[in-house]
């Protein structure tokens, strides 16, 4: 310690100082909000141009036909998909609507399943080419879909599949990540991801590959509320509580 001493006292009589300097006191100015605020009317249109500059895919669904429209562009006669928990989709009743066009479906089962079972959808996850989830919220300054393990179940039906299907509702639609944040902690899950757009790595030899760790495309699609109607809202409702407790 007393050589460190005699070393810093050289040190200081060299640049002809008699003891250290006080610490300079430095202020910041406030930060300030970092990312410009968006309209309510513009959510939804800037969630769909951040998704497509991420290669993400946006559409829009106003009533029940343009969404099995959609579906059906989408899905390009696949033989099997796999479906999450999700509410919305369990309200739009699109197991049955699927298996009616005779694909294979694969539905995360509900709390209290067996092993078996959970294993059974694994296999499909990984063997499907789509899946389709909701979303807890979408994320419009960055175009990010937001999925919890406490409303979707496994979220193998989002990462495993080539392709990513999404389902939101405007009213899911947040402007920032801060108000993501804190809906988040009034709804929390076991665990959270956050997609942003397809699943892209440019480590093998700098080439920008799409697909490697988990979907190659993302579609969003905005469920309006004409697509809902003649839901049975009341079971889907029960059927969604059953399966969080």
């Amino acid at each position: 310690m007393a050589g460190r001493e005699e070393m810093l006292k050289r040190v200081r009589e060299a640049l002809g100082r008699s003891q250290l300097a006080p610490p300079r006191s430095i202020e910041f100015p406030p930060l300030g909000q970092v990312m410009p605020p968006i309209d309510p009317e513009n959510l939804v249109p800037k969630f769909e141009a951040e998704l497509q500059n991420v290669d993400g895919r946006p559409h829009r669904a106003s009533n029940r036909v343009e969404l099995e429209e959609l579906f059906r562009l989408i899905l390009k006669g696949s033989p099997s998909l796999v479906l999450s928990r999700s509410p919305l989709i369990s309200r739009l009743g699109l197991e049955n609507t699927f298996r009616a066009w005779g694909l294979k479906v694969a539905v995360w089962p509900s709390v209290g399943a067996s092993e078996a079972a959970i294993r059974d959808f694994r296999e499909c996850s990984f063997e499907a080419e789509f899946g389709v989830t909701g979303v807890d919220f979408v994320l419009a300054e960055t175009g990010s879909l937001i999925l919890s393990s406490s409303t979707e179940g496994s979220q193998l039906a989002s990462l495993a599949p080539p392709v990513h299907i999404a389902l939101y509702r405007r009213s899911q639609v947040l402007a920032s990540l801060e108000g993501v944040l804190e809906q988040a902690r009034m709804q929390p899950g076991r665990s959270t991801v956050f997609i942003t757009g397809p699943s892209r790595t440019g480590d093998i030899e700098q080439i920008l590959i799409r697909g490697v760790h988990g979907p190659r495309d993302v579609h969003a699609i905005l469920i309006e509320e004409a697509c809902l109607e003649g839901s049975s809202t009341g079971d889907w409702q029960a059927a969604d509580s059953k399966d969080r407790t």
